[in-house]
């Protein structure tokens, strides 16, 4: 496929020094938003690692496919496992090595807090805290067998997870404050249940039988009552979405509190049985981690969670139709749309240019190291590196246009080889394909 990318208005922006003195911060103007890195809009060209490969003895062949990439922002993990070996012990020696080598490659960093929940699991916690079952409670099952995912309910985890995190800040603020490096914090990695749509713990059931909480009342827009009287069918993933982002916002707002970067969460979205068919029930637990922020609690999530500055979705479907209404559903007037994760393959290279159009504050596909093992499979990929070296040398301009309001992008699809561009007070029309009729330029086209 072909794509287009049009630009109305290029302004001149000065590249960013390396040493910073302003923290990376999100803005918002007329309904618009824009990551302000040195005081500038900044365009997030994303690579994610495999997620064992944010190790120091891993971090050469990153650095090499960051620049096959062309990117200038690398997305690494940070394991609660490592960081925290024994409670209260802290090993930054990943985090240091992380932040240096991306100073030495030209890159940002974004960092993936990979704590209490980990794609729906516990299986990044320590082994302090997943072995000590009284005090960090699992989850429970309907009929009562415990599975490997902490509860949301837990006030111990809470904590110690908290504690954990504000100590990654307070460490970042330290080695990073002057030259901003990291540009913002993924707080845990699609965090939700799989195995169990709530927790089913005695406790658990004392507070699901007990009166929604106020807060969960208003961001409903609900009348009072029990999670089964409000929420009927739903209730229980209510229950779940309720705990999980109060608990991810508590954790949030004490990070910033250390160290003020953006804070925002990914999300496994839950797909229907045609944009991904291998996934054939759409019910939380099991198709999607119950409680996270999926396309219908999305707006719960951002009145439950003020603390986290954005929700981003990792899409792992081609489907044309499907990805543009999920970006869709993910741009919203109280939500930044950048997409952290989405697929390597050259099937996924036109989304890009569709992100660009949404206003997307940045792109990553998932996997792009050369790691031992490759999750994805073995397959050629060139397309995101492709874009990347042609968007690269204006990424600051475009990230000021899009904060303007002036990019449109058209992407060619099956039977759309023409296509209108919308500018308001101009409008154009692009054309796919060559030759055009008799290879001479139709009256009053312009080229692109």
């Amino acid at each position: 496929s072909a794509s287009i990318l049009c630009l109305a208005g290029l302004a001149v922006i000065a590249a960013a020094q390396s040493t910073q003195t302003t923290a990376p911060k999100l803005i918002k103007k007329d309904g618009r938003y824009a990551l302000l890195v040195g005081g500038k809009p900044f365009l997030m060209l994303g690579g994610q690692i495999h997620n064992s490969s944010a190790w120091p003895s891993e971090l050469p062949q990153v650095w090499n496919s960051m620049a096959a990439l062309h990117a200038n922002t690398v997305e690494a993990p940070i394991y609660w496992e490592q960081l925290e070996p024994a409670e209260g012990h802290f090993d930054f020696s990943n985090v240091d090595a992380l932040v240096e080598g991306a100073r030495a490659h030209d890159l940002h960093v974004v960092l993936l807090w990979f704590g209490t929940w980990k794609n729906g699991n516990n299986h990044y916690a320590p082994t302090w805290v997943k072995t000590d079952t009284k005090r960090f409670p699992r989850t429970i099952r309907p009929d009562g067998v415990p599975i490997d995912v902490l509860s949301p309910i837990g006030n111990d985890t809470l904590e110690a997870d908290k504690a954990a995190f504000v100590a990654l800040m307070r460490h970042l603020k330290q080695i990073d404050s002057d030259q901003h490096t990291v540009l913002a914090m993924q707080v845990e990695n699609e965090s939700g249940n799989i195995g169990s749509v709530r927790d089913n713990s005695p406790e658990a059931n004392r507070l699901f039988d007990s009166a929604v909480p106020t807060a969960m009342i208003s961001a409903a827009k609900k009348q009072p009552g029990t999670w089964s009287q409000v929420f009927g069918a739903d209730a229980d993933e209510m229950f779940q979405v309720y705990y999980q982002a109060r608990y991810t916002n508590a954790i949030a707002s004490a990070g910033k509190a250390e160290f003020g970067i953006p804070c925002y969460i990914n999300v496994w979205i839950d797909y229907p049985a045609a944009a991904l068919p291998q996934r054939q029930l759409e019910l939380p637990g099991i198709a999607y981690p119950s409680g996270g922020a999926v396309r219908k609690v999305v707006g719960l999530w951002r009145a439950l969670a003020p603390d986290l500055d954005m929700i981003g979705p990792d899409i792992y479907t081609d489907d044309a139709s499907f990805y543009r209404e999920t970006m869709q559903a993910y741009n919203r007037p109280d939500n930044a749309l950048w997409i952290p994760e989405t697929g390597r393959s050259d099937n996924f290279g036109k989304f890009f240019f569709y992100a660009l159009g949404e206003g997307a504050l940045g792109f990553s596909p998932f996997g792009v190291d050369q790691s031992g093992w490759n999750i994805l499979g073995d397959e050629a990929w060139t397309a995101h590196a492709r874009n990347f070296a042609l968007v690269g040398p204006m990424d600051r301009e475009i990230a000021q246009l899009e904060f303007d309001g002036q990019v449109k992008t058209a992407v060619e699809e099956p039977g759309q080889a023409t296509q209108e561009v919308d500018f308001g007070d101009w409008q154009a029309t692009v054309s796919f394909g060559f030759p055009q009729q008799d290879g001479r330029r139709a009256p009053g086209t312009k080229d692109f």
